[in-house]
């Protein structure tokens, strides 16, 4: 079974990788399919979590390929804390993507900040409908991790080292 991590991204979708890499029985990635189109942007290992915040554009074509076949994950970091981090990258990558290519702002009209709220309320809006008929899915969120990482642990059944796993979340990966 493949698990998905939805996410905004600056939410900890690379500690999560980080942490499913003690994890034995399933191969983990973060964004290994991010340079693919068509078929191949899906095409996922069996027993594969991957993590990659670009997948919140391809929910459609991701039903369509795993529809309830899955176990999805919804990461998830205080607001205004993804917000603060995504502000420090408004002129490269999905935020510079979401503000000239969504918005079509070809200059700063608003604050990167509140760019940034509205990018990540309209993914997390788009996970929120993706997810609302899915019968295998949970929300991780960083500020509770030590009590949500350890019940997708036991939900995906992931044999390994818990205890490390856990240790990952103590470290600071991808930080702006």
């Amino acid at each position: 079974m493949n698990v998905f991590v939805l996410n905004t991204g600056r939410c900890g979708s690379t500690t999560f990788i980080k942490a499913c890499q003690h994890i034995r029985n399933y191969t983990s990635s973060h964004e290994s399919l991010m340079d693919k189109t068509g078929q191949q942007r899906l095409d996922y290992p069996d027993d594969h979590i991957e993590a990659d915040n670009r997948l919140s554009w391809f929910l459609g074509q991701l039903d369509k390929k795993y529809a309830d076949d899955a176990i999805y994950v919804h990461l998830k970091r205080e607001r205004e804390a993804v917000a603060e981090s995504f502000s420090k990258r408004i002129d490269f990558g999905i935020l510079k993507a979401y503000e000239q290519g969504i918005l079509l702002h070809n200059e700063h009209r608003l604050s990167a900040f509140d760019i940034a709220l509205d990018y990540i309320d309209t993914v997390n809006a788009n996970i929120e409908l993706f997810l609302k008929d899915k019968t295998r899915k949970i929300e991780v969120s960083i500020e509770t991790v030590t009590t949500d990482f350890p019940r997708f642990w036991k939900m995906i059944d992931a044999k390994g080292d818990l205890d490390q796993a856990i240790k990952e979340w103590s470290i600071s990966y991808n930080a702006s």
